[in-house]
C-alpha cells in the first residue's frame, strides 16, 4: 500500500543527505534529548512507585490495617468490643494489643524501643509478624527454664545486632514508669529471654520494636484485664478511611479509630508529592528536546524552500506542505520516544543488579537502609505511567513541529523562487 505523499516526502527529507552537517547533528541531538528524557522518567517513576509500594507492604504487614483504642484511659472489656468490630462489614479479624516505651538493658549495651504486648494467636491472622520471623517462633512467647517463669521476647534483626543478642539470650526490660519509694521513682526491671529475630526489611521497625505476650506486658506495666487498644484487619485496605469514620460515629466518643493511612499519612503525602514534582522537573528534559526539533525544522524549511515552491506550483495545499514537516517532527519524536521506553525498560527491570554492580565497582554505597527505610533497591513499572509518559512525550514533540510547519505552508512560490 502506497504511503501518503506527504508521509513519503517528510520521511525522504529525514533519511536525505544534508548540505549543512549542523542539520544532521541536531537532529541527532533532538532525538537523544528525547530518549534521554523518556527513560529517565521511566526510570525514576518505577523506583519512586516500588519505593512507595514496598513501604507500604512493609507498614502494612508490621501494622494493623485500622487501630481502635480509647481515648486518655486503658480499654476495658476488650474482648466484647472486639466481637462488636468483627462484626462489622468488611472486617476479617482483631486482636488486641498493648503499647508502651521501654529501655533493653544488655550489660553495657542499652536501647530504647516500643515494646508491644500481642497475643500470638489472633496476632497472626491481622499482622504479618509471623512470616517475618528469621529465627525462633512467636509460640515461645512464655517459656519456662530451671523451674522458674522466664517470659519469651521477640527482637527486630537491628536491634539485635545494636545490642548483639542471639535467640537464648537474656535481657532486661526497664520501665520508665516505676514504682514511687521513699528514695524517689524506682523504674521497674525485669528479665526476658530472647526466643526470636525478625527482620520486616524496614531499618525502623527492625531496630526500634520488640514484641512480649499480652499477659506479660499487663503484668509489667500493671494494666490488670485492660489493653492499649485492638487492632484489625480488613478487606480492602484502601476503604480504611470510610470504615474508621462508621467506628468512631456508632461508638461514640469513647473508642477512637485510626486507619494506616491517617497514622503514615505524611510519609505517604511526601512520596505522593515527590512522584508528581519529579514527573514535572524531568519532563523539562523532553521540553528541552522539543525545542531542538524545532530548530532542525526551521533549518529543514530555510534549506528546502526550493523544494516548498516547487510542490506548492505543482498544485500542493498548505494543509500538504504544513503536514510534511509536522510528520518529520513528529517521526523524531516518535523514534526518540520508542528508543527512551525501551532503554527506560529494560534498565527499570534490572536496576538492583546494575545499582549493585556501581556499588561494588565505586566501593560506595548509594541506598543506606537508615536512611531510606527499606533494606534494597525497589523498581517497579507501571505500565499506565509508561503509557502517560509515551503520551506526553509524543505530545510535546508535536506541538513543537508546529510553528515550524505553519511557516513553510504560508511560504509564496513566487518569494521562494525570486532568488533560484
Amino acid at each position: 500500500m502506497a504511503l501518503p505523499f506527504e508521509l513519503t516526502i517528510g520521511l525522504r527529507y529525514l533519511k536525505a543527505k544534508r548540505k549543512s552537517t549542523f542539520i544532521s547533528i541536531i537532529t541527532f541531538i533532538s532525538t537523544a534529548g528525547v530518549t534521554l528524557g523518556v527513560m529517565a522518567l521511566i526510570i525514576v517513576l518505577a523506583v519512586m512507585t516500588g519505593f512507595e509500594r514496598d513501604l507500604k507492604e512493609k507498614i502494612l504487614g508490621t501494622n494493623a490495617h485500622l487501630v481502635v483504642i480509647r481515648s486518655g484511659a486503658p480499654m476495658e472489656n476488650y474482648r466484647s468490643t472486639m466481637e462488636q468490630l468483627t462484626r462489622l462489614p468488611g472486617v476479617q479479624a482483631a486482636t488486641p494489643f498493648i503499647y508502651n516505651q521501654v529501655m533493653l538493658s544488655t550489660g553495657r549495651n542499652v536501647s530504647g524501643v516500643v515494646l508491644r504486648g500481642i497475643d500470638p494467636a489472633s496476632d497472626k491472622k491481622v499482622t504479618r509478624l509471623s512470616r517475618a520471623l528469621v529465627q525462633g517462633s512467636m509460640d515461645t512467647l512464655e517459656t519456662i527454664e530451671n523451674g522458674l517463669p522466664e517470659p519469651g521476647l521477640l527482637i527486630g534483626g537491628e536491634l539485635a545486632k545494636h545490642l548483639n543478642l542471639t535467640v537464648g539470650d537474656r535481657v532486661n526490660v526497664v520501665s520508665p514508669t516505676g514504682t514511687i519509694t521513699p528514695l524517689g521513682m524506682m523504674p521497674k526491671l525485669k528479665p526476658f529471654r530472647v526466643t526470636g529475630i525478625f527482620n520486616t526489611g524496614m531499618f525502623e521497625y527492625d531496630s526500634t520494636l520488640a514484641y512480649v505476650s499480652i499477659s506479660q506486658a499487663q503484668k509489667f506495666f500493671d494494666l490488670g484485664d485492660t489493653v492499649t487498644g485492638i487492632q484489625l484487619k480488613v478487606a480492602d485496605v484502601y476503604a480504611t478511611t470510610e470504615l474508621a469514620k462508621k467506628i468512631n460515629h456508632e461508638f461514640g466518643p469513647e473508642l477512637y479509630a485510626r486507619d494506616w493511612m491517617q497514622m503514615n499519612r505524611n510519609i505517604l503525602f511526601a512520596l505522593k508529592t515527590e512522584k508528581v514534582v519529579m514527573f514535572i522537573i524531568l519532563t523539562l528534559i523532553v521540553l528541552v528536546a522539543a525545542f531542538g526539533i524545532a530548530s532542525t525544522l526551521f533549518m529543514v524549511v530555510m534549506e528546502k524552500t526550493r523544494d516548498i515552491a516547487i510542490l506548492k506550483t505543482m498544485g500542493a495545499r498548505s494543509s500538504s506542505i504544513m503536514k510534511i514537516f509536522v510528520l518529520e517532527g513528529l517521526i523524531i519524536g516518535v523514534i526518540g520516544t520508542v528508543l527512551g521506553v525501551l532503554s527506560g525498560l529494560l534498565i527499570s527491570f534490572n536496576l538492583e543488579p546494575i545499582i549493585n554492580v556501581v556499588q561494588k565497582v565505586t566501593g560506595k554505597n548509594f541506598f543506606s537502609k537508615e536512611i531510606y527505610y527499606l533494606d534494597h533497591f525497589p523498581s517497579h513499572v507501571v505500565m499506565s505511567d509508561v503509557l502517560i509518559i509515551s503520551v506526553t512525550a509524543i505530545l510535546i514533540s508535536f506541538l513543537a513541529t508546529l510553528y515550524p510547519a505553519w511557516q513553510a505552508s504560508r511560504m509564496l512560490p513566487a518569494e521562494a523562487l525570486r532568488y533560484e
